[in-house]
């Protein structure tokens, strides 16, 4: 079975991901932009003791174990943040498991920032799955917990469910079309934010974004469900209608999607941003049923292949930005092969 990132969804057309992310913190300890001399480490022991415990074929795995590159291709799957995998805090570690659908980051703003993810839009099982995990280590160890407030977090906006839902959305036509200011807009009024594709301060790559909800605290997580689903529902029918009204011009339109796909297929070098942009065109005429020479697996394979870290994994050496804008081209060339 290959791993959820290289799988087809619900409303995969649009969606390209969920996640769902639970912000926990043990009672013990100070939070970790607070703690005390050998905390990290205490935190640490803790949660590699108690690991067998938790099942779901979880690993543990220290991050001063795990190679550079390895930490930017799991950075550019999503499972772990740009800040977590880069800076140089001693004491962290994530627990994985083999589908990489489960990854649970120790010591990064909290001890704990467990995540469940999924391709396509998928809710309600994520939940279910994420709640599992958190009845189960609540039961080996001591959250730090208030009556009044809910979950205590390092940062204020967590505090309460400590819930995230994170949608990741592909969103060409309405950036085409001159929609997606309003739309982005629109969503921020709805106590939603729209972000690009690693999260906060980040800008959107390829048209993709990323939805999530901005509060937790007052919220139940059945509310903060809703409330995504009913907002990327919205998001959903809004890029369909603007992709509709594409197809209204269909020679531009072909001749958009087709020239991106000739330049993917046929270049000898490509920089990562290039190579993100065209895809973007290239999954929107796949989607439409233009691009009849591709399908939806080969483009998530070529999406993720092609980012610097996991296109120095698929090639099994360490290459230079140069070096890397040339191997994308022949990594893109033997997927459209297989």
């Amino acid at each position: 079975m290959s791993n959820w990132y290289l799988q087809n969804g619900k409303d995969s057309d649009v969606v390209i991901s969920s996640r769902v992310r639970l912000a926990r913190n043990l009672l013990e300890y100070n939070f970790p932009n607070k703690f005390l001399k050998d905390e990290s480490k205490s935190v640490l022991d803790k949660i590699e003791e108690i690991t067998p415990s938790l099942g779901y074929g979880l690993k543990f795995l220290k991050l001063d174990n795990i190679d550079d590159i390895t930490k930017i291709s799991l950075m550019e799957k999503h499972l772990i943040s740009p800040d977590f995998a880069m800076n140089s805090k001693p004491n962290k570690a994530i627990l994985i498991n083999d589908d990489e659908n489960i990854c649970i980051m120790i010591n990064e703003e909290d001890h704990l920032r467990m995540q469940v993810f999924s391709a396509g839009l998928e809710l309600e099982n994520l939940v279910g799955l994420i709640n599992e995990i958190d009845d189960k280590l609540s039961g080996l160890v001591n959250y730090a917990c208030s009556e009044k407030f809910g979950y205590l977090t390092a940062c204020p906006t967590n505090v309460g469910t400590a819930m995230r839902i994170s949608i990741m959305v592909h969103l060409p036509a309405l950036t085409l079309t001159g929609n997606i200011t309003k739309v982005l807009r629109a969503v921020n009024n709805f106590g939603m934010n729209i972000r690009g594709i690693y999260g906060e301060g980040t800008e959107s790559k390829g048209d993709v974004y990323q939805i999530f909800n901005s509060q937790s605290l007052g919220l139940s997580e059945k509310e903060i469900m809703k409330n995504v689903k009913t907002i990327t529902d919205k998001i959903i029918e809004q890029e369909r209608l603007a992709r509709k009204y594409l197809t209204k011009k269909p020679i531009e339109l072909e001749d958009r999607v087709y020239r991106a796909y000739g330049i993917l297929a046929n270049a000898k070098i490509l920089t990562s941003d290039e190579c993100r942009q065209l895809l973007s065109d290239v999954k929107l005429g796949t989607d439409l049923g233009i691009i009849t020479e591709l399908d939806d697996s080969k483009v998530k394979k070529i999406e993720l292949y092609t980012k610097p870290g996991n296109l120095q994994k698929f090639d099994g050496s360490q290459l230079n930005a140069f070096d890397r804008d040339i191997k994308r081209c022949e990594v893109i060339k033997k997927i459209l092969a297989q």
